[in-house]
């Protein structure tokens, strides 16, 4: 919606988070976003008051609600349907953008998932407003109280900051890893707000039977607190059956820079960067990687950051808490001599 002279930034409060569940649960990225929303919502609060809502929509919420509230969330904004079992962007965008008109969130988020990616676009469009896709990075500008979005921009070659002055919501999907889980508090609880789905919202043109987990995706990035990722060094596939051995010792999975994706040495599901995931793991070990800012925006947010270089030069020898200077398979060997030697 577009500010004017009767409809001004005042008339909208409070950052909503729209709730993914898988299984039942919240998703991790609504875990993580639920926590920086508290913080946003806290910085806002200098300003005007700004609570952080949780959108539920679904069937059988009971137990979101619940880890919503105990995850910071102020109030919980639901619709718990039979017709919204299963994701239907036309539902959902439909739905999405009549709870804006009506409650007026001044900010809204979601997961650059595939179901952020294909939702909120819609959402924006149906609202009249902005998106800001694939953020890295969420801030309250302390002048302004403007949401300051941050994400890769041309190619992953500059880091942009985007600011939307003129509409409202201001919206952005924000990669999964970027922010942490914030500590759960068993003893909190909040008010839930229930809205109906209308039945003219009912009327889509695609309907959705069922869904199905794929189970062929044995990669989990995200879950990992330690991973072994090679890049160009790598020099082949073959060439990264030893960073497996390396990961399997230290109980770890790996992951690949796009350059080894795009030659085909290994499946996209293991790539990590721009283009990739994002993740923040205990210890990310990074193997003959250069670290092109493309990468580094997927995997800087790692707390203890190894990287095995023959170029001391290299960017993410000047990123990591140790560079080791040498040949990977020189290096790598030797370590996992080590490891299997107790």
């Amino acid at each position: 919606m577009k500010l004017t002279e009767t409809v001004t930034a005042d008339n909208f409060n409070d950052v909503w988070v729209l709730a993914e569940i898988t299984e039942g649960k919240l998703h991790k990225v609504t875990q993580e976003l639920l926590g920086v929303a508290r913080k946003l919502a806290d910085d806002l609060s200098k300003r005007k008051k700004s609570e952080v809502v949780c959108l539920i929509l679904g069937k059988d919420l009971k137990n979101s609600v619940e880890e919503s509230f105990h995850l910071r969330a102020d109030k919980v904004l639901m619709i718990d349907d039979p017709s919204l079992e299963f994701f239907n962007d036309e539902i959902h965008g439909a739905v999405i953008s009549r709870l804006i008109a009506g409650y007026k969130p001044e900010i809204l988020l979601s997961g650059a998932t595939s179901r952020g990616r294909s939702i909120m676009p819609r959402v924006a469009v149906l609202s009249e407003c902005g998106l800001t896709a694939d953020c890295t990075d969420l801030a309250i500008d302390s002048e302004t109280g403007l949401l300051l979005q941050t994400r890769a921009a041309y190619g992953g070659n500059i880091i942009a900051t985007i600011k939307c002055e003129d509409y409202r919501p201001q919206m952005s999907t924000v990669r999964q890893g970027v922010f942490k889980v914030p500590k759960k508090d068993g003893e909190r609880s909040g008010e839930i707000i229930v809205e109906k789905l209308l039945e003219s919202e009912k009327e889509v043109s695609l309907t959705v039977l069922s869904e199905e987990k794929n189970s062929d995706v044995k990669v989990d990035l995200h879950e990992a607190d330690i991973i072994v990722s090679g890049g160009r060094g790598v020099q082949s596939s073959e060439g990264f059956e030893i960073l497996r051995e390396f990961a399997s010792l230290v109980g770890g999975a790996v992951g690949a820079s796009r350059a080894t994706i795009d030659s085909g040495w290994i499946a996209y599901p293991h790539q990590v960067g721009q283009t990739g995931q994002t993740v923040q793991p205990k210890i990310y070990i990074a193997c003959g990687i250069s670290g092109q800012i493309q990468h580094l925006v997927g995997m800087q947010s790692s707390n203890f950051i190894v990287a095995i270089n023959k170029d001391p030069d290299a960017p993410i020898m000047q990123l990591a808490d140790v560079a080791v200077v040498g040949d990977l398979f020189e290096v790598v060997p030797e370590i996992i001599k080590l490891l299997k030697a107790g």
